[in-house]
């Protein structure tokens, strides 16, 4: 087996991510304990989530460094995945709010 095929990042890279998973992870907590409520405060702490979670796929999984194939393969059907659910979101708050709408008259 040729040991020259297999080619590794080097290892600054890794301690880049390693910084920045942290520092990402720091900045969710500082924003669990801002006293932030609602909406912002759950929309950011899913961003920096996503944002660790493509750090994390992309270097320790070595996505990174695979074919486009491989890639589309791993990511596409999450994203389909959450495009339906978001399309589900959308009907069901117009669901509830035409509900609310025949109530309330």
């Amino acid at each position: 087996m040729d040991q020259g095929s297999h080619q590794q990042p080097a290892l600054r890279v890794y301690l880049r991510v390693w910084i920045w998973l942290f520092v990402l992870s720091v900045l969710s907590y500082l924003v669990d304990l801002s006293g932030l409520e609602g909406l912002l405060k759950w929309g950011l702490i899913t961003l920096f989530m996503l944002l660790k979670a493509g750090l994390i796929v992309a270097f320790f999984m070595h996505m990174a460094w695979e074919r486009l194939s491989i890639v589309y393969t791993v990511l596409v059907p999450p994203a389909v995945l959450l495009f339906l659910a978001a399309l589900m979101a959308l009907e069901a708050d117009y669901t509830l709010s035409s509900r609310l709408g025949i109530f309330a008259s």
